[in-house]
């Protein structure tokens, strides 16, 4: 099977912050791996501007050791990193001021698609709008990618928006949701839309509930200072899981174009009904041997903040009425994991005795660290002895079901922002969508501030706290195991 390369035209492309750590970790490689895939046409380029004083030679040795540390295990030659390199270029610019925006004008060439990266803070994005205007850089070929954190309340990130909107349209705005840019998330739209067998299926008379998880095995050292402002709800929830929950939950759209599709998620928003307290679970990992629990790593021995959060959602629909939807992330987890689990109900009348048991069908869409789809069936356990059932897996891991070329998935960020460059804003979040995820999100967070709830205590390498088990257990459900 051979992949098809969509190409593009040229393109500017300035990465704001072009030293920071996302643009050394993600941003830069990505670029690299779709220069290598031949997607850099020729003339384009790529532009690093941030505060640091650094050259053109200076800041391409630095995307060299970027691409060398957080490339994996693409194969790459000396010749496509020195030509990528060629394309690189600095301009040292104050994001608040005036320095370097005359320089970086001077490199925009006339009448092809410029895509500017915000990898800043939020309290960036409206100044460095307002100065793509004033120095000339904006027009209709203009593209602005924003990252989150998109405000950290309704409020702020209405504040956000309209200041983005007092000098982009909505269509010149890309809000990235890396998670929206994996193989599996997209497949997920394809089995659900592409495929007669589960669309009919795919309700509340057929699905007993959908869990949702997000697990990760570190903790927050390192981003301490920003995850204690944030928490699992703000940094997770709000966005990542609740993008999934979209997907998963979602009326087909009309086509697979952006408004089509991100009509169809905001619809799940709004109708999401509030959260009852009994059925939210938040903790925090405690320390374990020489690591420190999350307490220590935030350094507030105070702090109130969950760095794992738990909860059980119903959406007031036609489709979905009385099916739950349960969701949980957290850090310092048993095993790094993301995953959607569909599972039905059982068959509603068994033709077997007691001790072939109960069996349901679960359709899971594993999003890492092994991208893929596994769907678990019944079947007869092999050997004599009368009727033993079985639940065994039909797997999809894609690297064996597509072949050898399936083995290098392109990573979020280059699918991504190659849909920037051909203007496809079917995977990024529009501006109301956002402001309903936070209609949705702030008094869930103001109901436990109110109450002063604290979070639970939980162990490094655990599942979470026991009472989110409990929050399953009371329904006569149960938590998948999460794997890595």
């Amino acid at each position: 099977m051979v992949s098809r390369i969509i190409p593009v035209d040229a393109f500017d492309l300035v990465v704001f912050g072009g030293t920071g750590d996302l643009a050394r970790r993600k941003i830069l490689p990505a670029l690299f791996r779709r220069y290598c895939a031949g997607q850099m046409p020729e003339g384009a380029q790529v532009i690093g501007a941030a505060r640091s004083e650094m050259n053109d030679a200076e800041f391409r040795a630095f995307v060299t050791e970027a691409v060398e540390e957080f490339n994996g295990n693409f194969q790459y030659s000396d010749e496509d990193l020195q030509g990528f390199l060629s394309i690189l270029f600095y301009v040292t610019l104050d994001a608040l001021g005036d320095g370097g925006w005359s320089e970086l004008a001077t490199k925009m060439q006339a009448d092809r698609v410029r895509v500017f990266y915000f990898s800043v803070g939020p309290s960036l994005f409206g100044p460095l709008a307002e100065r793509l205007h004033t120095y000339g850089m904006a027009d209709m070929n203009t593209r602005i990618v924003v990252e989150k954190p998109f405000g950290r309340d309704l409020e702020t990130s209405k504040a956000l928006n309209r200041s983005l909107a007092d000098h982009f349209d909505e269509h010149q705005i890309y809000r990235i949701d890396h998670y929206l840019g994996k193989e599996t998330v997209q497949n997920l739209m394809a089995i659900r839309f592409g495929n007669m067998l589960f669309e009919p299926l795919w309700n509340s008379q057929y699905v007993d509930h959908i869990q949702i998880t997000v697990s990760e095995t570190v903790g927050v050292q390192g981003r301490g200072d920003y995850y204690d402002r944030a928490g699992a709800m703000r940094d997770m929830v709000q966005n990542h899981l609740m993008q999934l929950l979209c997907l998963i939950a979602m009326e087909p759209p009309s086509r697979f174009e952006p408004d089509a599709v991100r009509d169809e998620k905001l619809k799940v928003i709004r109708a999401l009904d509030p959260v009852d307290p009994d059925n939210i679970v938040r903790g925090q990992y405690s320390a374990e041997g020489d690591r420190a629990g999350y307490l220590a790593d935030v350094g507030d021995p105070h702090s109130t903040t969950e760095s794992f959060i738990a909860l059980k959602l119903h959406l007031s629909n036609w489709r979905w009425a009385g099916t739950p939807f349960y969701l949980r992330t957290g850090k310092r987890m048993r095993a790094r994991s993301s995953e959607i689990a569909v599972v039905f109900k059982e068959t509603p009348h068994s033709i077997f005795d007691e001790e072939a048991g109960r069996h349901r069908n679960i359709l899971t869409i594993r999003l890492q660290p092994n991208e893929g789809i596994d769907l678990d069936v019944t079947i007869k356990e092999p050997g004599p002895g009368g009727m033993r059932l079985v639940d065994v897996p039909l797997d999809m891991t894609f690297t064996e079901a597509l072949g050898p070329e399936a083995e290098y998935v392109p990573d979020a960020y280059e699918r991504l922002i190659m849909d920037v460059v051909r203007g496809n804003q079917t995977l990024f979040m529009r501006g109301d969508e956002v402001e309903a995820a936070w209609a949705w999100t702030d008094p869930i967070i103001a109901g436990w501030e109110e109450r002063r709830d604290k979070p639970l205590p939980y162990d490094t390498g655990s599942s979470g706290p026991v009472d989110a088990l409990a929050l399953m257990h009371r329904d006569g459900r149960r938590w998948r195991e999460v794997r890595s």
